[in-house]
């Protein structure tokens, strides 16, 4: 297949990686030293003692048979604007962030600005995704992997068909060593996604400590327990089940990688833009919509966002 990974970084160079390895035609977009070292010499993947080596092109645009836009959800206008060039008839465009999506069905306007996505893409070329897996840049064009074997892209229409290039790319994954099982509703894997990503990205971003340090302290892994309540009360409210949705080849939802700092406090340390909308403001928002009361996140969120906001890494 003929894939655009847009937004080459941690998750995207690992996808990058293991599909160019499998032999498909891979494509990156990055930038700075890190798609100068890919440019020279591809991708490197450390997958627990095993080196994955991934030749890419980083040449000028062309029409795809999937994008994967693995851009940080604050970062989505940036695709919008350079969509066009990438995009045939039937090119799937996969939206690989964490969070509630720009898609989702409800009027969430802050995780579209302007609408530019929704005016950029036919709907039924956008496909979700649900992201399992704990990477890192540790130098320009090396990603490491810290749940080797373990590693899930859950991915489904938002129009909720199932086209025949979703089939071809779970296939495709699948055979790159990167479990994608079937659903008929990706928003199941959103929710079940959000009920780790609401407790770990609140409590390790106020703390500044990673999920195993959280979890080592009693009265956070009450707090973190009672998100978890609160982010699953959310879904039902939806009418999304969240226990059928799949789960990582280990069994569950968890990575195993508790000494791993999710990603919002990664960007946090490193000054980069943060996706507070997304991942903590908007399941806040759908909340209230449906009626769920939600007291611990009600403080954490505010809180979460004020941090963020004063380090100028957050646009309340």
């Amino acid at each position: 297949m003929r894939i655009c990974v847009f937004g080459a970084g941690a998750v995207g160079g690992h996808l990058a990686a293991r599909l160019a390895a499998a032999g498909h035609d891979v494509s990156v977009v990055a930038r700075g030293a890190h798609l100068e070292a890919m440019r020279r010499h591809g991708v490197k993947l450390l997958h627990g003692d095993e080196l994955i080596q991934g030749k890419v092109r980083t040449d000028g645009p062309s029409p795809q048979d999937a994008v994967f836009v693995t851009l940080k959800a604050n970062l989505l206008g940036v695709f919008a604007d350079a969509a066009s060039p990438w995009l045939g008839p039937d090119t799937a465009v996969v939206f690989a962030q964490n969070g509630i999506p720009w898609w989702y069905p409800a009027e969430l306007p802050r995780l579209d600005p302007g609408g530019k996505l929704k005016k950029a893409l036919n709907r039924e070329s956008v496909v979700g995704a649900a992201v399992y897996s704990a990477n890192e840049v540790i130098e320009p064009g090396v990603i490491r992997n810290f749940v080797p074997h373990n590693n899930m892209l859950v991915i489904g229409q938002a129009s909720r068909r199932d086209s025949p290039v979703t089939q071809a790319l779970r296939a495709a994954l699948e055979k790159a060593g990167i479990s994608s099982p079937p659903t008929d509703d990706i928003r199941r894997s959103v929710w079940a996604k959000l009920v780790q990503n609401l407790a770990n990205s609140s409590l390790c971003l106020l703390t500044e400590a990673s999920i195993s340090d959280v979890v080592a302290d009693p009265a956070l892994k009450e707090l973190k327990q009672k998100i978890s309540l609160e982010a699953r009360a959310i879904a039902a409210a939806l009418d999304v089940d969240i226990d059928r949705a799949p789960t990582r080849p280990s069994g569950g939802h968890a990575s195993g990688a508790q000494g791993h700092k999710p990603s919002m406090l990664q960007d946090y340390e490193r000054g980069r833009p943060m996706e507070i909308e997304a991942q903590l403001v908007a399941p806040l928002a759908l909340a209230r919509g449906a009626g769920v009361p939600t007291p611990t996140l009600d403080v954490l969120v505010p809180l979460a966002a004020r941090k963020a906001a004063a380090k100028g890494l957050y646009q309340p």
